[in-house]
């Protein structure tokens, strides 16, 4: 069964004040505590002074809550414990900061990838996990994070379907197929429920994914980030050192306004744009003809307006759609002689960009350990 906001509650009550030892719950610290489908967000205000009392306080307060998953045979598909800390004054504490979850053991990556679109329905997902397909059979080790947290698209791209969800200790194990390691919310909440969840529990949900899942040593982790600017991008960018930031484009100038604007939310945070992929470029019939449905080449110029390196075109191919569908990543890469090569010319085009910004940056491999 599902754990309601009553279960946390009770579980809170073990957690006391280190100053006044009282427990948080009758002492009213709780300030707020939302559930919903496993995720849980917390947030507690302490008249506590010291860093690390509330360090320890929320230490304690993490491990009832996993506790109490654990006694019900749950998975926690988040868990975000913030602090909401005031002084005798009643005034914020300006020095007062959030401590980072930690996991117990250290994953460092070589290079992290973005992959955004300023609106959804541009394909975004699929290029990810192509891309990340890619890489992986070029023979990097890699890593794919489904930062798509209400609209999880990569346990069907996957083909994820019969792989159950594993943790060792506090850590979540990725799921392994087609030569990479992922992790996705889509295989640790029920598929057919929505998330209803408002910004601070689907950031909640982001960090959980990216600091407590295993990921082990990569050559390269990709994150399929949800459309839009909103909530999950920033957490993004705020908590990792980014190689850079793919965006995905079809032609028409409605997909490019939108596109733009994600462009400028990368370049106001700093992060540099590895290069445009323009999905759905045109479409290739079984007669082998192309129709150019959504005027081919429109993002393309969309780059070269921007100033920005234009990764490749990817058209509609009937054997990518079914691919797809049926979670078999890899045949894109061993079938379809045409589809086959466009996908390498767009890898080897990530490989070369990504080179150049790390050469541009002054290192020629940065490291991120995610702790």
């Amino acid at each position: 069964m599902a754990l309601t906001k009553d279960d946390v509650l009770a579980a809170l009550k073990t957690v006391k004040d280190p100053e006044i030892q009282r427990d948080l719950v009758s002492l009213g610290a709780i300030k707020k505590c939302a559930v919903c489908d496993n995720a849980v967000g917390v947030t507690i205000n302490l008249p506590t002074k010291g860093a690390e009392a509330r360090e320890r306080v929320r230490d304690e307060a993490m491990r009832a809550i996993r506790r109490l998953a654990d006694d019900r045979g749950e998975i926690l598909a988040a868990l975000d414990v913030d602090f909401s800390v005031s002084l005798s004054g009643g005034k914020p504490d300006p020095k007062a900061e959030t401590p980072q979850g930690q996991a117990p053991k250290k994953a460092d990556v070589a290079h992290i990838i973005a992959v955004g679109a300023g609106k959804g329905g541009v394909g975004k997902s699929t290029v990810s996990v192509n891309l990340a397909v890619g890489l992986a059979r070029a023979g990097h080790s890699v890593g794919l994070l489904d930062g798509d947290i209400y609209g999880p698209s990569c346990p069907t791209l996957l083909g994820l379907k019969d792989q159950e969800p594993r943790t060792m200790g506090n850590q979540i194990l990725p799921f392994t197929a087609h030569g990479l390691r992922a992790m996705t919310i889509g295989k640790l909440v029920d598929p057919e429920k929505p998330l209803i969840w408002r910004g601070p529990m689907a950031h909640g949900a982001f960090k959980q994914l990216a600091d407590q899942t295993r990921w082990g040593e990569l050559d390269y982790l990709v994150i399929d980030l949800p459309p839009g600017t909103g909530d999950v991008p920033l957490t993004m960018a705020q908590s990792m050192q980014l190689d850079g930031a793919v965006i995905v484009c079809t032609p028409q100038k409605v997909a490019q306004d939108d596109a733009v604007r994600a462009v400028r939310m990368f370049q106001s945070l700093g992060i540099d744009i590895i290069g445009v992929v323009e999905n759905m470029s045109f479409f290739i019939g079984d007669d082998g003809k192309e129709y150019d449905l959504f005027g081919r080449g429109g993002a393309e110029m969309m780059a070269q307006r921007l100033g920005l390196p234009f990764l490749g075109a990817l058209p509609i191919h009937m054997e990518l759609r079914e691919n797809s569908d049926s979670g078999d990543a890899t045949a894109n890469f061993t079938g379809n002689p045409s589809l086959k090569r466009e996908l390498e010319r767009l890898v080897d085009q990530l490989e070369k960009q990504v080179a150049i910004a790390s050469q541009r940056r002054g290192a020629s491999a940065p490291s991120l350990t995610i702790s």
